[in-house]
């Protein structure tokens, strides 16, 4: 499960988604949205080098066993039948994926079905017996959630180390993804990748303070989102805040979309998603001070940029744009 560098106290833990779409009139070419999506999807997975890929299947990754560092743009291909995602957790020297599956997720495991049991203080003992070496594991981003049969663009830059990579998207009945094989380890070598810090159409701030801030309009077509993270704190999910790209259509629930974003929910994070909603990616936390990017398509239509954090509605972290189809 994932966290932030902090020191974990057991108080904590409840207080705890170019192409610019083109419409051709005559030899006239507009900036507008598009409505095929298999094209939206394959378009998006060209244009960069030195991407990438990882995939799934099922409950699994694909990846590549090590990367050399840098900044690095991930393309997470979800060809499973359950929206899923993956975060970046650098874990510290002498540590591996390991450990994380012999240590790390049976705590979680164990909690969560207290949870749903409504044991509370069975959950707090469960999660307080995380090994101590856990507060040293430090979350660096990562692709948001996408849903099946889409892929998503996250790009960071990664220091040398061992990182795993995990989905904790929920079973119904409260098993976690990384329970059952989605999780694996990616090594970051020593050789700098010499790619260059992104370009970005659009700036998002994120702070607990002031929530998620749409700095500039956002504009139809495929445009790279810059996350900064101003600050991070746990929250009361034992996590940090991200950012969520979402599309709505006209049957989405917000409200359900606000409850279903924290795991800690005996239904958070659970099943196949929320109706009416498609994850479409985004970025997983970050320390503070970093900045992180994500592309996607944007066409005509509905969404919502939201934070995966306990009512990220009343944390000023829900936040709903539309895009426009213009003639």
């Amino acid at each position: 499960m994932k966290t932030q560098t902090v020191k974990i106290r057991t108080s904590q833990l409840w207080s705890l988604f170019l192409i610019c779409a083109l419409v051709f009139s005559g030899c006239q070419k507009e900036e507008l949205g598009i409505s095929d999506e298999t094209t939206s999807q394959s378009q998006l997975k060209k244009g960069k080098k030195n991407m990438v890929t990882v995939s799934s299947d099922g409950f699994n990754y694909t990846a590549p066993e090590s990367i050399p560092s840098g900044w690095t743009t991930f393309n997470y291909v979800n060809n499973a039948h359950h929206p899923h995602f993956f975060v970046l957790e650098r874990f510290p020297e002498g540590y591996d994926v390991n450990n994380s599956i012999e240590e790390i997720i049976p705590p979680f495991q164990e909690g969560m079905f207290y949870i749903i049991d409504g044991d509370w203080d069975s959950a707090l003992a469960a999660f307080g017996s995380l090994p101590a070496w856990f507060s040293e594991v430090q979350n660096i981003g990562g692709p948001g959630m996408v849903s099946p049969g889409l892929s998503a663009q996250t790009t960071l830059y990664l220091e040398p180390g061992t990182y795993i990579i995990e989905c904790y998207v929920k079973l119904p009945d409260g098993t976690f993804h990384s329970a059952i094989g989605m999780v694996d380890q990616i090594i970051v070598t020593d050789e700098q990748n010499n790619n260059s810090e992104p370009n970005s159409n659009f700036n998002i701030n994120i702070s607990s303070s002031n929530g998620i801030e749409i700095v500039d309009d956002i504009r139809p077509g495929l445009r790279t989102f810059a996350v900064h993270f101003q600050d991070q704190i746990v929250h009361e999910h034992f996590l940090g805040h991200d950012v969520q790209l979402v599309k709505l259509d006209e049957s989405a629930d917000l409200e359900a979309l606000n409850n279903w974003m924290n795991w800690s929910a005996p239904s958070g994070l659970s099943g196949h998603g929320v109706d009416g909603v498609t994850f479409m990616g985004g970025t997983q936390e970050a320390p503070a001070g970093v900045t992180t990017y994500f592309t996607a398509l944007l066409t005509p239509g509905n969404y919502a940029l939201i934070a995966e954090v306990p009512d990220a509605n009343s944390k000023n972290m829900l936040k709903t744009f539309s895009i426009p189809s213009n003639n």
